[in-house]
């Protein structure tokens, strides 16, 4: 079962670049973030005839997230992360498929910081943390995927000094992302290569895809119930490089 996740940037923009990975690289399960979408613009059509079922939470301008699930159709089980009933970003999605319960998650960016976004960001983490216990608690087979807008370790940058006041690789974001895998959940592209650098977005400024001057922002985290089915993981960086790309590449892992 091959399970990926995939900020694409603008769904109905960058469709055909979606719709050609999604041929080529068959995954089973596809957690999509950044659908810069209405619910009634969501390219369901297109998606149905490529052969996914799909579920999705779509919003004007920005953010949306979706699940798709090739030859199935995911089982929506809840469409907002508990804990503000006032939080009307469409960030989170979570859905049944195979048996497994798979997320999309879009995390907030946070810049600029310090101020109301990076406090709504950290808020953010506050409440997928607690939501994530109970998979632990009750041993159900989960992945978190999505764009955690966090590259956890200097390993999951590029070598640089630019990046150093953004939110992204904050103190405070590392220490978040840190403590919710520090519930029991495997972090299956750091698992699968412990030291290399792995980069799943690169900036459309200044070069950086050209430069290879990556970040590691998009993340599946799989529960203790799940992680000892993980086979392998990666990331298809090539899918970067095409004409019209989004800035992200898909990441994904395979389970037994």
């Amino acid at each position: 079962m091959k399970i990926a996740t995939f900020n694409i940037n603008n769904v109905n923009r960058r469709l055909p670049n979606l719709l050609h990975w999604l041929r080529t690289a068959k995954p089973d399960v596809v957690a999509l973030q950044e659908l810069k979408s209405t619910d009634d613009g969501f390219p369901a059509a297109a998606i149905d005839k490529a052969g996914y079922g799909a579920v999705w939470r779509g919003q004007k301008t920005w953010n949306g997230v979706a699940i798709l699930a090739r030859n199935a159709d995911p089982v929506l089980v809840r469409s907002q992360l508990p804990g503000d009933a006032d939080d009307r970003e469409a960030r989170y999605i979570e859905a049944a498929v195979g048996g497994i319960i798979v997320t999309s998650l879009y995390l907030p960016n946070g810049n600029p910081q310090p101020g109301p976004k990076f406090d709504y960001k950290l808020d953010w983490f506050r409440r997928l943390k607690s939501h994530a216990a109970k998979f632990i608690k009750q041993e159900i087979p989960t992945v978190l995927a999505g764009d955690y807008n966090v590259a956890p370790t200097g390993l999951d940058i590029y070598p640089t000094r630019s990046w150093d006041k953004d939110a992204l690789i904050q103190p405070k974001s590392r220490a978040a992302f840190k403590s919710l895998v520090a519930q029991g959940w495997c972090d299956a592209i750091r698992q699968s290569y412990p030291e290399k650098p792995i980069y799943t977005f690169w900036d459309y400024k200044r070069n950086r895809w050209q430069r290879d001057a990556g970040l590691r922002l998009d993340h599946l985290l799989l529960s203790p119930a799940l992680a000892p089915r993980l086979i392998r993981a990666g990331v298809d960086r090539e899918i970067r490089g095409e004409e019209g790309a989004s800035d992200h590449a898909p990441a994904w892992i395979v389970l037994k």
